[in-house]
């Protein structure tokens, strides 16, 4: 239930966001424009993804996923009336990207936090591929989807979208998750202690913070896809439907890599695996920045998608099994404010940047410099780059510890967070 509710929750959100971008650009031509999307969209998330996380871990998260899924119908439903009535303001746009924010900041900590609660150690690398293969195939099918039938009828997209939202919503009310009130007793009082303590338990934890930081510097230099619409329209020149294309081909690499990784989950070297392919990601969008040929766009993006599934499985599993179950709202919560920066940062990072050095330069000069980091990361983080097998990893440590090491003495306290 809960992987089918990912599935249709995503193909809502990207069906509308490809249209939104579409209709964004459509106003004022302006990258920049697509740049405060994605800042509208990020505002809330650091006001509020610290106290909603705590909440992910005082009341039961099935509920809380449940009520960001209405506010995301909420916004689908405006996004039909704005269509309807010509869609030529863009503080309009703005506004509901805002809202949409919110929503993800109230309800990702709580559905971030779920996977580890339905299965057990052995089988949750290949649960958090499945997890983000449900997202990638929605990226594949719900632009190419939105993209086409926007010329339907324009506001259609957003009404199916609603739709699927709730079918979303059905499927997590359906969810029968654990009793939240010994998470709420570990939690502690609603106090800033107790708020900040995911905070806390990343920043002495060098291998989640690696992880978290190094994913927020390669998306957010890196990331170019927010600028798909202004290739689609002024350098590719393949309009809505190519557009559709662009956004859904990181989805299709990703999906590729996802099969990969349910069918072989456990890798060695995953440390050093991570910045192998953060690397290729940046690369990967330096071939994008400089293509002038759609089918070379959309390998480009089709790799970058490949190899960034690679690494969102590194660092969510090791984000899973790194965390005690009752912090996992209030560490999930820190991941998304990293993740969500990455993101829409990202994306007026990009559409800034192209407003001032233009698109090309823009996007290579965010690949090379994606590279550069991930070549320095295992300098920064040692801990990080020395990971094995992620299943050695177990909650509460500051390190890596064999599963072996358990039939052997203790640590001394000191190693133990």
């Amino acid at each position: 239930m809960l992987w089918v509710a990912s599935l249709a929750m995503g193909l809502g959100s990207q069906m509308a966001a490809v249209i939104v971008g579409w209709q964004v650009y459509d106003i004022h031509q302006s990258a920049l424009d697509l740049g405060l999307i994605g800042l509208a969209e990020f505002v809330p998330l650091p006001l509020l993804a610290l106290p909603a996380g705590h909440l992910a871990d005082r009341l039961p998260r099935r509920i809380v996923f449940a009520g960001a899924l209405l506010l995301n119908m909420i916004v689908m439903a405006a996004l039909v009336t704005v269509t309807v009535s010509g869609a030529t303001k863009l503080w309009v746009f703005v506004l509901l990207a805002a809202a949409n924010g919110v929503a993800s900041a109230i309800g990702s900590p709580a559905a971030r936090a779920l996977p580890p609660t339905l299965v057990p150690t052995k089988l949750l690398p290949s649960a958090m591929a499945l997890r983000t293969m449900a997202m990638q195939i929605a990226t594949v099918v719900g632009p190419a989807i939105g993209g086409f039938i926007f010329y339907v009828r324009p506001e259609l997209p957003y009404a199916v979208a609603g739709g699927l939202m709730v079918l979303a919503l059905a499927c997590v009310l359906a969810l029968r998750s654990q009793s939240a009130r010994v998470r709420a007793e570990r939690a502690g009082s609603p106090d800033w202690k107790s708020v900040l303590a995911g905070v806390g338990f990343v920043r002495h934890t060098p291998v989640l913070l690696g992880a978290i930081t190094l994913d927020l510097f390669a998306v957010l230099f890196g990331g170019a896809i927010a600028l798909a619409p202004l290739f689609a329209r002024s350098i590719l020149h393949v309009g809505a439907g190519g557009l559709g294309l662009l956004r859904a081909a990181p989805a299709v690499g990703a999906i590729a890599a996802g099969v990969m990784l349910t069918r072989r989950p456990s890798m060695r070297r995953a440390g050093r695996k991570l910045s192998l392919v953060v690397a290729a990601f940046g690369a990967s969008m330096i071939v994008f920045g400089l293509s002038h040929s759609f089918p070379l766009s959309l390998g480009a993006l089709a790799i970058s998608g490949f190899v960034d599934m690679i690494s969102m499985n590194i660092r969510s599993t090791t984000t899973a099994l790194a965390t005690p179950n009752e912090l996992r709202g209030r560490v999930s919560a820190v991941e998304m404010v990293f993740i969500s920066a990455s993101n829409q940062l990202g994306a007026f990072e990009s559409g800034a940047a192209a407003a001032l050095l233009g698109a090309m330069p823009a996007v290579v000069a965010g690949g090379a410099l994606t590279v550069l980091l991930a070549a320095a990361w295992p300098r920064f983080f040692p801990s990080l780059a020395r990971i094995d097998r992620l299943e050695e990893l177990l909650p509460g440590r500051r390190r890596t510890v064999p599963v072996s090491a358990l039939t052997e003495p203790p640590e001394p306290p000191a190693e133990i967070w």
